[in-house]
């Protein structure tokens, strides 16, 4: 178990900002269309906002045109770690970061080839590292 799961809740309370710690501690979502990343279009590498983890590559990103930042895969698929979602009266599949437990967000069968996957994910969620021209 990695040191960031090992936080209390008053530390991350501390180092998230409210509406980050309501996301990626509380499962909570953000509105669409409202997040810096759902239509950020450089490129560079998506990193989980609690930790840092590696997450996601801009080339993966597309516009599903759902309001959130999408993409069709990981970097590594063991930074992250998908489980049932049964809230909200639907079943879904949850998608966090395996490193620190933080929510990012759902996944759905409904992307572009070749993985068909869309991994739907809050903006709060993410820092973005810009690729180095």
């Amino acid at each position: 178990m990695s040191d960031n799961k090992k936080k209390t809740e008053d530390e991350w309370k501390k180092e998230l900002t409210p509406e980050q710690y309501n996301v990626l501690r509380l499962k909570g979502t953000e509105r669409p269309f409202t997040g810096k990343y759902w239509d950020h279009e450089k490129e560079g590498i998506y990193k989980c906002a609690g930790c840092g983890t590696v997450l996601y590559n801009s080339n993966t990103k597309f516009d599903a045109g759902c309001g959130w930042p999408s993409f069709s895969s990981p970097i590594k698929e063991s930074n992250i770690e998908e489980k049932a979602d049964r809230s909200q009266g639907m079943v879904r599949t949850e998608v966090l970061c395996k490193n620190c437990g933080g929510h990012l967000g759902h996944i759905f069968d409904d992307g572009p080839k070749p993985t068909g996957l869309r991994y739907c994910i809050n903006s709060v969620s993410l820092d973005f590292e810009k690729k180095e021209e």
